[in-house]
């Protein structure tokens, strides 16, 4: 029989339904376990320098199933709060994987414990069976006689099945068992029937077709093909025109444009000369051409029916103040006149209240042992090369209790262009200094591993665990490749940055992914700051 855990994996992966009864939990209609049974899942920490080996009960793997979908945080206070042990964060991903069926084994499963055997559960309906009609439905043994002639049955019917069966050597010509005539009696046969199965197929359908060629009937089924297809339009053929020539119609567009600008109308094609007229019939006077606002260039020095109308003036390059006085003022308007401007910090109004600083907060560890310090982060977080505190302090650099960064970003314009911009960041190794309004713009800490770094921190746990301090600041931590990872680092939700000892041409690559993990949380969680 399976181990539980095996059988879990298996049902979590097939969508199946687990119940939990009491201190049971009931696999469908099959196995059921109780509560407290032990998987061959390992304890991560356990097992390990003379500690002795811990296996994660039923309870305490079902139970995070259940709550996948909440933060590590909120699953443990939710595990704390129902009693039941929680799932380490270390093993936390592994177990998910194998469970979901993403990893088909795992590093952490004890083959060698010995398994906990489920109790198989009745099908619902059936009696168990007595004792009596156990021993009532076991099989009858064969004698010897029975078995010889079931054997000489099945061997006679697979010898007749063989000799039914027509091999190639037995296989002769025709001629040799029919004669001649019989053999073109059976040709007419089949021949007078496949000339009545054409008949009969030609009166259907294509009865129409009686009488005329093959090509005459494909030719109408391409003429009715053609006429539904549609011409494909590519960028070439689009701009195509059909019916017009280039010469003609552009030509005379510009034409018109430069007649426009020379401020004369645009000639007009000569009218087509009429036919002449009898002389006894009398001829029509032309009738003057009414104004009109559209086809006002026409009536330039002519008569525009008793009004002043500059039919060639614009309003181009004109402003509304202008337009409203008229042509007498703007004549009159010396350049005196004309409003001067006023300086850049004249113009604007003073503000009415002062506003909070948007600039993002980096606290950094003040440990001496810390790879980042106030003394080189500014050679980190802005020029993303490492430089030792110990060189820094070779070279003469103080020590501030804080420090500005610029960090230097490019952001895409709506043209595809690229423009190059300084954010401003402010960087701490003093947090209990940070004013309520100050933590607020706390965007990231780099930890250094031991909790005491976080003593007075707001939104620590009762027992000093910064946990929930990572959901709301992102967490960073900064190693040498070599050195192994902390304790405390692995079990927090903290972006690890390894940094090569020696190859210092990494650190820029390093350094950018640091800031780009950054943006992506400052995206989700600190939008109104400025970044």
């Amino acid at each position: 029989m399976a181990d539980v855990l095996s059988v879990l994996r298996q049902y979590n992966i097939q969508k199946k339904e687990i119940l939990v009864k009491e201190d049971k939990v009931l696999f469908g209609r099959e196995f059921s376990w109780p509560k407290d049974v032990k998987t061959n899942y390992v304890v991560w920490g356990t097992g390990t320098e003379g500690r002795p080996r811990e296996h994660y009960t039923l309870e305490c793997v079902l139970f995070l199933l259940n709550n996948v979908h909440l933060s590590h945080p909120m699953y443990v206070r939710l595990a704390a709060t129902e009693n039941i042990p929680v799932v380490r964060r270390p093993d936390r991903k592994d177990l998910l994987a194998y469970l979901s069926g993403e990893a088909s084994r795992s590093a952490s499963i004890d083959r060698g414990a010995p398994a906990e055997l489920g109790l198989q559960r009745s099908t619902p309906g059936k009696r168990a069976a007595d004792p009596a009609s156990a021993a009532a439905k076991k099989p009858r043994t064969e004698d010897g006689e029975r078995v010889r002639l079931d054997k000489e049955r099945w061997a006679a019917r697979l010898q007749g099945h063989r000799e039914g069966i027509v091999r190639p050597a037995q296989i002769r010509p025709l001629s040799e068992t029919m004669s001649v005539e019989k053999i073109a009696a059976i040709k007419a046969k089949i021949m007078a029937k496949k000339r009545s199965t054409i008949k009969t197929d030609l009166g259907g359908p294509l009865a129409a077709l009686k009488g005329r060629s093959f090509v005459d009937a494909e030719v109408d089924v391409t003429r009715d093909i053609v006429s539904r297809e549609r011409g494909g339009r590519t960028r070439t053929t689009i701009l195509q025109s059909t019916g017009k020539t280039f010469a003609e119609d552009i030509f005379a567009i510009l034409e018109s444009v430069e007649a426009r600008e020379a401020g004369r109308a645009p000639e007009q094609p000569p009218a087509p000369k009429a036919a002449p007229v009898a002389p006894t019939l009398p001829t029509k006077q032309p009738t003057p051409a009414a104004y009109n606002r559209y086809v006002q260039e026409r009536f330039k020095g002519k008569d525009t029916e008793g009004f002043t109308i500059d039919t060639m003036g614009t309003y181009h390059g004109m402003t509304l103040e202008s337009v409203r006085e008229g042509a007498a003022a703007r004549e009159t308007q010396t350049p005196a006149a004309q409003p001067v401007p006023r300086p850049v910090s004249q113009a604007r109004p003073p503000p009415r209240q002062k506003k909070g600083s948007l600039t993002p907060i980096i606290i950094i560890p003040a440990a001496a042992t810390s790879l980042i310090t106030m003394l080189n982060a500014k050679d980190l977080l802005q020029d993303l090369t490492f430089v030792p505190s110990e060189e820094k302090k070779k070279q003469g650099c103080r020590r501030e209790n804080e420090t500005l960064i610029q960090r230097r970003k490019d952001q895409m314009q709506p043209r595809g262009t690229a423009l190059s911009l300084t954010v401003p960041y402010r960087v701490v190794d003093q947090p209990l200094k940070l004013t309520p309004q100050d933590w607020d713009r706390v965007v990231a800490v780099f930890v250094h591993g031991p909790a005491w770094q976080f003593k007075g921190w707001p939104g620590l746990l009762p027992g000093g665990s910064p946990v929930d301090l990572f959901a709301k600041i992102k967490a960073f931590h900064l190693k040498y490749d070599q050195v192994p990872l902390d304790p405390n680092v692995q079990k927090w939700d903290v972006t690890v940055l390894e940094l090569s000892y020696y190859k210092r041409h990494s650190d820029r690559r390093l350094f950018l992914s640091f800031w780009e993990a950054l943006d992506r949380y400052m995206v989700r969680h600190k939008s109104h700051l400025r970044f």
